[in-house]
C-alpha cells in the first residue's frame, strides 16, 4: 500500500513514520513531478498554515491534480490545516479543495487554548489521545458526514466517504489507531482499483 503525503508544511515526517511503522509505503509530494508515474492508494494532507498551503498548492500547480484525485475517490486524511483545506466552507476564510460538506472554524480555540492535549471517544476506536496545535473545529456538518469525535461539544473528527479529517494531530501521539483506520480506507480503495483494472484488462 502506497500513501502520498503532502510535504509543503507541517508534521509530514511524523505522518510518514507512523504509517511506515504500521506497514505502509510512503512518498512525499512537493511538486507535480512527484506525482508522475506514482501509484497512490491514499493521500495525507497534514497541518500547517492553511492560507499559505493554499497559495503553495496553486503556485506549485498541485491543486488541480490533487483535487482530481480526491473527487475521484482517493482516500484522504486531513489533519488540522488539512481539515480546513478539505472543508467546503471556512468561517473567516476561503475554501481550498472544498470537497467535504463541513464548515471549518479556523484557529477555533484561540491563543489561550491554542495548544493542548486531551482524550476523547472516537467512534469505533474507543478513547484516543488528541494533540491540538492552534487547531480548528467543525462548526457544522452536512447530513452525509459522519461525526466521529467531539471535544467540549465541538466536532473534532469526521468522515464523508473517502475523506477523513481530524482537528487534532494523531501523528504527534504514539497511538496508531487513527492511522490504521485510514489504512483500512486505503486498502478498500486499492481492492476496488485492482478489481476495476482486472475487469478492464
Amino acid at each position: 500500500m502506497r500513501i502520498g503525503i503532502l510535504a509543503l508544511q507541517g508534521a509530514f515526517a511524523e505522518h510518514a513514520a507512523m504509517l511506515q511503522r504500521i506497514g505502509a509505503e510512503c512518498f512525499e509530494i512537493r511538486k507535480v513531478a512527484d506525482l508522475d508515474g506514482q501509484e497512490m492508494d491514499g493521500l495525507v494532507v497534514p497541518g500547517g498554515e492553511s492560507t499559505v498551503m493554499t497559495k503553495l498548492l496553486h503556485g506549485l500547480k498541485l491543486f488541480e491534480p490533487l483535487r482530481r484525485e480526491i473527487t475521484g475517490g482517493l482516500p484522504v486524511l486531513g489533519t488540522c490545516a488539512g481539515l480546513i483545506l478539505l472543508a467546503g466552507r471556512v468561517e473567516g476564510g476561503r475554501p481550498c479543495f472544498a470537497c467535504m460538506d463541513i464548515t471549518a472554524k479556523r484557529n477555533a480555540y484561540g491563543r489561550q487554548l491554542g495548544s493542548f492535549e486531551t482524550e476523547a471517544p472516537f467512534a469505533g476506536l474507543g478513547t484516543v489521545p488528541m494533540v491540538f496545535v492552534r487547531g480548528p473545529y467543525i462548526e457544522s456538518a452536512g447530513k452525509n458526514v459522519r461525526v466521529l469525535a467531539r471535544v467540549d461539544g465541538h466536532i473534532v473528527a469526521a468522515r464523508q466517504g473517502n475523506m477523513l479529517v481530524t482537528a487534532f494531530h494523531p501523528e504527534l501521539s504514539r497511538d496508531e489507531r487513527i492511522h490504521r483506520y485510514f489504512l483500512k480506507m486505503a486498502e478498500g480503495y486499492g481492492r476496488e482499483k485492482s478489481a476495476v483494472e482486472t475487469h478492464c484488462g
